[in-house]
């Protein structure tokens, strides 16, 4: 693995560089030349980081292949049959939001009851005033969490590190991310999360919840792990890129459910955020998975409150309810909430400038082996507990308000107002933001109805702290999320904003903390709909719905003026191909025909096509895909005869198929329909397992020949050679292509059917200025303007 991240030094940083044999272009090589790289010739590079792990990567096949035998199954299914498939896909619903609820239950219940345990034994040694070994007591505990949590990682599923998002962003796009979704990921992240989050780790469990439920959901749509599947026969339906993408989603919006306890924040989150194709029915499923979710949770807490869980009481599941309190605004209000705005646009857009070279130097770490992953994150485990131990020190201790209704002072494991090291009757209030878990810090600072509950200085200094913290916690090999440093960035200076309108506004401190939140998030995620839902569903306030959604806009605004999104850039460092919603400008200036001249000749197959070409083909290039042409076709319609017919598209995988059960003929003849249904069936072809170098054929198979009619795709997605690449992308991305072909504008004696094929590596931006470089100063003009 080091080998190959040695090749993706600065892949993964976003350039193109020249790579190894194993990182040759899949697209730009002709049939007898080598794999190399070459001048002025749309490149591309199949190696990316996937979690922590360099892989070679794909593109996946949500195109609907309408070859003959998909038609006969089509035609041949009864109604038992569709609607027992319709019952499945609501059944893998139901599992996926049923097991995601269960698996965020015993993660929540473990991190309270490890992170619980261990701040009661520090606080032993704190009351008994031995400061010293309380220190060294929390720095090892955490250590060791951290190293069993990186040790998972690094040695079992290195795709288990990170918080996974990306990874699923580029799946649902159409990018094949492998092991992402495999059982020992899947075990890792559990257990890798347990163990980051309860060693006081500024990361959050919610992005590897997401990545949690969309390992549940591919697991179960291909009927376990690749190595011990179930073969029922119903499971074989789902066994395909375009179900498998719809079951992810699902598991995608169970997991940020299950983080938040927001059903409807979970589907708006896969629509807006991490979904590239969606409709009506997979709305209503994903909604369906949620509402599992939700109920799953609710069962557990309603269990925990009678005392059955241990030290889980109100943490793990954050859940800030102002219900009870009145928000009301006067004119005054405009400009605060204005305020906290424009600087969670600001500072979210540079907290991903300064991510963004974090994670590059990090890369560079993490290249030159385990041992420097490991100590990476023990190295920052070390820091973060030096810190959350120690600052609390630097604050003054505060009398407590006999009129607050919560205990105080307390130094049981959660709630507000920390005694720590002071006196009877007094609180550290840095204490209580950083000597807990995550989870009850956040609950801490949203407290309302306290208004010196907080001082600046405090809030100050553990605004500094999470700020450095969430720059150099996230990266290291552990599973780990980005939502909840954000939320701790964004409430400490939403609340020192309340602080300094002090009279002039009504709204409560702790309703400055959760807008500072908010805009926080939106300044750097680039979310609005869905965080507005996910902080409605967390505040159960109707009324904080106007000025939330006023902070969003403003901050999503000021952050796009500045750079991507987190997970834009995130996406890029990992070199995923990622294919935006949106063209550049200057793609109007270029047909698909251009791109087509700057790759070698496509490579096509005859209808009836002998063994040894295919073979050929096979081994000598490594495209996926083929368009299949028939030379002598007689038409029906009065045209010349001998005219050549662009019969369809035939995938590489059904070709190695193809090899593997040896469907050769001894002569050179169409076959009939009965005789592929005898070798092959529709569900068989959806699997893309093998390669051409495990398939042996003989000198004598070598002349025999394959008629590839019944295995094409009869209706592969074509456009014609003049359209814009903008166009083109949009179709492309919409449709969820793997191959787009592209035809003649003239049709006539000699030209050929197919001008050439584009992928996805084609219709990237960077990938096209790299062989069209004078398009680079008209992107610059147009930035200009």
């Amino acid at each position: 693995m080091e080998a190959d991240s040695s090749q993706l030094a600065e892949a993964t940083a976003g350039h193109n560089l020249e790579v190894g044999e194993e990182g040759r272009d899949p697209e730009s090589n002709t049939l007898h030349e080598p794999l190399l790289k070459r001048n002025r010739t749309l490149s591309s590079n199949p190696l990316a980081l996937v979690g922590a792990k360099v892989s070679h990567i794909e593109s996946l096949d949500y195109e609907i292949n309408e070859n003959d035998l998909f038609k006969h199954d089509w035609r041949s299914r009864s109604k038992v049959q569709v609607l027992q498939y319709i019952f499945w896909k609501w059944t893998l619903a139901f599992l996926v939001g049923l097991l995601t609820g269960l698996i965020a239950t015993f993660i929540n219940l473990a991190v309270e009851n490890i992170a619980g345990y261990k701040i009661l034994a520090v606080v032993h040694f704190i009351e008994n005033e031995r400061y010293l070994t309380g220190l060294v007591y929390f720095t090892g505990a955490n250590l060791l969490l951290t190293l069993f949590a990186s040790v998972l990682c690094v040695c079992f599923a290195p795709t288990a590190a990170g918080p996974g998002i990306p990874e699923i962003k580029a799946y649902l796009n159409g990018v094949d991310t492998p092991n992402m979704f495999g059982v020992t990921t899947l075990i890792v992240k559990i257990f890798g999360s347990i163990g980051a989050v309860s060693a006081g780790l500024d990361l959050g469990k919610e992005g590897p919840l997401v990545h949690i439920g969309s390992c549940i959901a591919s697991l179960l749509g291909q009927g376990g792990p690749d190595n011990y599947r179930l073969k029922w026969r119903w499971l074989r339906y789902f066994n395909n890129d375009r179900d498998r993408r719809d079951i992810i989603t699902c598991g995608a919006s169970s997991g940020v459910c299950a983080a938040f306890r927001s059903p409807v924040g979970g589907v708006l989150f896969a629509l807006e955020e991490v979904a590239t194709w969606w409709r009506s029915a997979l709305l209503w499923r994903t909604f369906f998975s949620t509402a599992v979710v939700v109920v799953i949770l609710r069962t557990f807490i309603e269990i925990c409150n009678s005392g059955k869980c241990g030290l889980f009481g109100k943490g793990g599941l954050i859940m800030f309810d102002v219900s009870d309190v009145v928000v009301t605004y006067h004119v005054m209000d405009v400009i605060p909430i204005t305020i906290i705005g424009i600087l969670g646009g600001i500072l979210g857009s540079l907290y991903n400038y300064l991510l963004h070279k974090v994670l590059v130097v990090y890369n560079l770490i993490n290249q030159k082996g385990r041992i420097h992953k490991l100590l990476l994150a023990l190295t920052v485990s070390i820091f973060t507990s030096v810190c959350l131990y120690g600052l609390p020190f630097l604050a003054k201790c505060q009398p407590c308000d006999p009129s607050v209704q919560e205990i105080c002072p307390t130094n049981s494991r959660s709630g507000n107002f920390k005694q720590f090291n002071c006196p009877d009757g007094h609180y550290n209030d840095l204490a209580t933001l950083l000597f807990t878990t995550n989870d009850d810090a956040v609950r801490n600072i949203f407290s309302s109805n306290a208004l010196k509950e907080f001082q600046p200085a405090s809030l100050l200094i553990f605004f500094v702290l999470y700020c450095f913290l969430g720059l150099f916690t996230f990266g290291i090999a552990v599973p780990s999320g980005l939502f909840l440093p954000i939320i701790l960035m964004g409430s400490a200076y939403g609340r020192l904003l309340g602080i300094a309108m002090g009279s002039y506004t009504k709204i409560d401190q702790g309703l400055y903390a959760v807008l500072g939140a908010a805009s926080l998030m939106a300044g750097s995620m680039r979310m609005t709909v869905s965080l507005c839902v996910i902080f409605l569903e967390l505040t159960n306030n109707l009324l904080l719905l106007p000025i939330t959604m006023i902070v969003l806009l403003i901050s999503k605004t000021v952050g796009d003026s500045f750079n991507p999104s987190i997970y834009e850039i995130i996406l890029d460092l990992k070199g995923l191909p990622f294919l935006d919603a949106n063209p550049e400008p200057w793609m109007r200036n270029l047909t698909v025909a251009e791109l087509a001249d700057a790759k070698p000749p496509v490579v096509t197959l005859c209808g009836v096509e002998k063994v040894s070409r295919i073979v050929e083909v096979l081994e000598n290039t490594t495209h996926n895909g083929f368009p299949v042409v028939d030379d002598g076709v007689v038409p029906l319609m009065g045209l010349a005869t001998g005219a050549t017919e662009l019969h369809g598209l035939i995938l590489r995988a059904h070709l190695v198929q193809v090899l593997k059960k040896k469907w050769f003929l001894p002569e050179k003849r169409r076959t009939g329909e009965w005789e592929v249904r005898e070798k092959f069936d529709w569900v068989e072809l959806a699997e893309r397992d093998g390669t051409i170098e495990e398939v042996a054929v003989t000198r004598n198979e070598m002349e025999m020949y394959v008629d590839l009619h019944p295995l094409t795709n009869t209706t592969p997605y074509t456009v014609v050679e003049s359209m814009s690449v903008a166009k083109a992308m949009v179709l492309f991305r919409q449709v969820g292509l793997r191959h787009m072909l592209i035809l003649p504008k003239y049709q006539a004696a000699g030209v050929p059917p197919v001008v050439g094929i584009l992928t996805r590596q084609d219709l990237r931006a960077h990938n096209i200025l790299l062989a069209f470089p004078h398009l680079q100063g008209s992107k610059s003009r147009e930035k200009k303007h």
